[in-house]
This record gives structure tokens, C-alpha cells and sequence, in this order.
């Protein structure tokens, strides 16, 4: 909250700046000798309101200065002088590329604005948001960008309901830019249509090593294409077996949160290469079992959770901040990771960071969006 009302006081601050300088530069002329200027304060004023305000706001301060400069000069009867003819003809200047400045400013930002439009538009193609319940299962993903206003990147999920179960993927694409964005879309395609196919998750995993590697022999040199890709498989089965099936290749290791607050770790017992580096090494993918007990949560992530520094430097560490606390359920988990996150780096994230949280309520536990419609129908019906 301090952060924000300090941004805000200060973005007050500038917008006043424009008015300021022109009230502080007739109070200069009035108070200083004939031989000082006020000049430079009239000529600073729409410099300032350029990349501020509109056009029209733009002009109406180069006009008020020019008339504020003017008027010194008549009412000091120097308006003769050739500093005084000067003067003005330097403030007309300044402000009429003041607003070739505001034009240029406001042609560019409707350019970006369509850009983040297209952006956001490819992410929400690439990487749709799951639905809160499948197969009985409460899901909630979110995708934070390190910088704000930027929609896309690296990191990847997705959540697919399969013959085999419900089936998910987590992952960070090596690199940035295009190539990532191409990349993410290579293995949301293949995991989309393996975990639908493969029988097991483990072959799923082969697809996406496959994918990866026909993908990179298609195009030329390493940087035409990113080279690999770290990535979390979970398979949860239909029925009430209560397992998680989980295979890693070199990512992040997922938490299981239960519901007492307690937390588990869920390394794997075989470490593996990430995917797209089978030239450098190969070997059978083995999917490590776990129990999932009613009421526990799943919370898989890439590295900008596990890598977000302090400004001390120090690595957020998720399971530590996230022991001994209870959540409703998935979609508040994620917002409580967040918020904790921009905490503990004061809102200066360096990388992008993919969350997904899959819980599997109680039994007995109702739907609470199917409660919240069945109340809010009883209070309107007649």
C-alpha cells in the first residue's frame, strides 16, 4: 500500500510539473533583477506536458506560455529588446516540438496498445485457461509476466482430460522472445494430442522429446530454435485411487500442500535432462507414484517462483513460505503465491512465472460455485 500511494503522489507530482513551471517562472521574473530570465521555465513547461497529456492539453500549455512569456515582457516594458524577441521565439519553438513530441508519443502507444491487444490474444491461443473443475478436480492456473503490460513468454501449462485420467504439463521453455513463444506452442500441440493417445505418461514424454527434436532438426542453428524445454508431467487417474503420477525432466521440484498445512516435496527418485537433449543422453522416463488424499493440493511452477530474489538476494523459497498455511482452494493459493512473491522481491520480478494448482476437495465438500448460484437464485425467486 506505501508503494502504491507513493506512485501515485509522485505521478501527481509530474502531471502538476507543466503549471508549476509557469506559475515559478512568472514568480522568478517578479523577484529577480532585469538581467535573469525566465525562459527556461516557460520552455520546460510543455516539454513536460508532451509525453503527459493530450494534444489539446499539450497545446493550450505552449500557448499559456508563450502569452505568460509575452506579457512579462509588455508589463516590464522590454518587449523592444532583442533578448525579449529572442526569448519568445525560443518558447514558440520549444512548444511546437513539444507537440510534435505528444504526436509521435500518442502514435506509438496506439501501436503497442494494438501490440499487447495481438500478444494477449496469442497468449489466451496458446495457453487457454483451464477449466475450475475437471473430472471432479478443482483447477486454477495463472500466468504472471515479469514486466507488466507484456502477455506471452516461455513458461507453459496445460490440463487435458484424458481415457487415461486427467493429464497436465508444466514447463519453461529455454530463452525468450519468438523462439520461446514458437517453442511453447510445439509442446502445448504435442502434449495436447499425446496425453489423448499414449496410454501411459511416460510416452507422452517421448512425444514431446520427439516434437522437440524433429522441431529443432526442421530449422537451422540453435538460435533459429529454442533448444530445450524443463517440464513437470502429473497424470491423476479416473476413479478414487487417490495417486498422483508424476514425472520430472529437470524442473522444479512440484509441492503437495495437504490439508492439514503440512507440505511434501515431491523430488524425483530418477533426475532427468529436460526435454529436446536426448543427442546428449537417453535413458527410460520412470513416472515416481504418490498418494493424493482428499483435501490436498497439487502446486506445480517454473523458476521465476523458485528464482524471484529479495533485494538482499535471496531466492524465494516456496515451500518455507507456504508451510503451515490452509487454503480454500486452488485459485486462492495461487493468489496468495503471488502476492507473497511481489512481496518478497518488492514488485521487481526478473523472469516470468507459470502456476498451477490442482486440488482434490474433500469428500462430501459441495461445489461452491454451484452453491453460490443455488443462493443467488433462492433470493431472487418469488
Amino acid at each position: 500500500m506505501g508503494q502504491r500511494e507513493e506512485s501515485t503522489r509522485a505521478r501527481r507530482f509530474v502531471r502538476a510539473l507543466p503549471a508549476v513551471l509557469i506559475v515559478g517562472g512568472l514568480v522568478f521574473d517578479q523577484l529577480t533583477p532585469p538581467a535573469f530570465t525566465a525562459a527556461p521555465f516557460f520552455a520546460a513547461a510543455p516539454v513536460i506536458a508532451a509525453p503527459l497529456f493530450s494534444y489539446r492539453a499539450t497545446l493550450i500549455t505552449g500557448v499559456i506560455a508563450v502569452l505568460a512569456i509575452a506579457g512579462l515582457h509588455l508589463y516590464d516594458d522590454t518587449s523592444a529588446r532583442g533578448s525579449a524577441i529572442t526569448e519568445l521565439i525560443t518558447v514558440i519553438t520549444v512548444s511546437v516540438v513539444a507537440l510534435i513530441i505528444n504526436r509521435v508519443i500518442r502514435v506509438s502507444g496506439e501501436e503497442l496498445a494494438s501490440a499487447r491487444v495481438v500478444a494477449e490474444t496469442a497468449q489466451r491461443a496458446v495457453l487457454p485457461v483451464p477449466s475450475e473443475r475437471i473430472a471432479g478436480l478443482h483447477i486454477a492456473a495463472r500466468y504472471e509476466a515479469a514486466q507488466a503490460g507484456t502477455f506471452i513468454g516461455g513458461d507453459l501449462f496445460a490440463v487435458q482430460d484424458t481415457p487415461y485420467g486427467v493429464r497436465l504439463v508444466v514447463g519453461d521453455v529455454r530463452g525468450k522472445g519468438l523462439g520461446a513463444v514458437e517453442a511453447v506452442a510445439v509442446v502445448i500441440g504435442a502434449f495436447r494430442e499425446a496425453a489423448e493417445q499414449e496410454v501411459t505418461i511416460e510416452e507422452v514424454a517421448q512425444r514431446l522429446e520427439r516434437a522437440l527434436t524433429r522441431e529443432g532438426v526442421r530449422r537451422e542453428g540453435l538460435d533459429a530454435f529454442e533448444g530445450f524445454t524443463t517440464a513437470a508431467l502429473a497424470e491423476i487417474p479416473r476413479g478414487d485411487q487417490g495417486l498422483i503420477r508424476l514425472l520430472n525432466r529437470g524442473h522444479p521440484e512440484p509441492l503437495l500442500l495437504y490439508a492439514d498445512g503440512s507440505i511434501h516435496v515431491l523430488a524425483p527418485a530418477d533426475p532427468a535432462l529436460p526435454l529436446g537433449l536426448s543427442d546428449l543422453a537417453a535413458w527410460p522416463d520412470r513416472a515416481d507414484e504418490t498418494e493424493f488424499p482428499p483435501g490436498a493440493t497439487l502446486l506445480l511452477y517454473t523458476d521465476g517462483l523458485s528464482e524471484a530474489r529479495n533485494a538482499q538476494g535471496a531466492f524465494y523459497e516456496p515451500q518455507e513460505r507456504l508451510r503451515g498455511r490452509i487454503f480454500p482452494g486452488p485459485e486462492e493459493l495461487l493468489t496468495a503465491v503471488s502476492d507473497d512473491v511481489r512481496l518478497h522481491t518488492g514488485g521487481h520480478s526478473t523472469d516470468d512465472m507459470a502456476l498451477l494448482a490442482v486440488g482434490r476437495p474433500l469428500q462430501g465438500q459441495p461445489d461452491r460455485r454451484r452453491t453460490v448460484g443455488i443462493i443467488h437464485r433462492e433470493r431472487h425467486d418469488p
